[in-house]
């Protein structure tokens, strides 16, 4: 029994690592934003020249406000920078090499609403 169950997790473990995941461009230094089309495609906007990943999830972050203050209602936008997606998110902004794939912090919010460094600020 225990040897079935282990050799029925292995193979959905196979099957998993096989499936299909979207990346995003690698082109070096440029930030895009990312939209969904209608036939649920990626459609990657040029926003800026960026020297990292940093710079580019500021970039974003000022587009999202910039369209919040204009009325706009997205409080999350998708971005790709150098073959990682970027997340801007309500908590802060994560990345990832797959659209698919596990998220990681890169920028997480202050109390105030500004993004930091994770672990740049003092602790309370």
């Amino acid at each position: 029994m225990l040897r079935t169950s282990l050799i029925l997790f292995a193979a959905a473990l196979a099957l998993g690592a096989c499936a299909k995941r979207t990346t995003p461009p690698g082109t070096a230094g440029v930030c895009y934003h990312v939209v969904f089309e209608k036939n649920g495609r990626l459609k990657y906007n040029r926003l800026v020249n960026a020297p990292n990943l940093e710079t580019c999830a500021a970039n974003l972050e000022a587009m999202r406000l910039k369209f919040l203050g204009m009325g706009g209602s997205a409080t999350e936008l998708l971005g790709a920078y150098q073959s990682n997606f970027i997340f801007v998110e309500r908590e802060g902004i994560f990345t990832s090499t797959s659209l698919e794939g596990p998220r990681y912090v890169a920028l997480v919010r202050t109390g105030d609403g500004r993004l930091a460094i994770p672990g740049a600020m003092p602790q309370q």
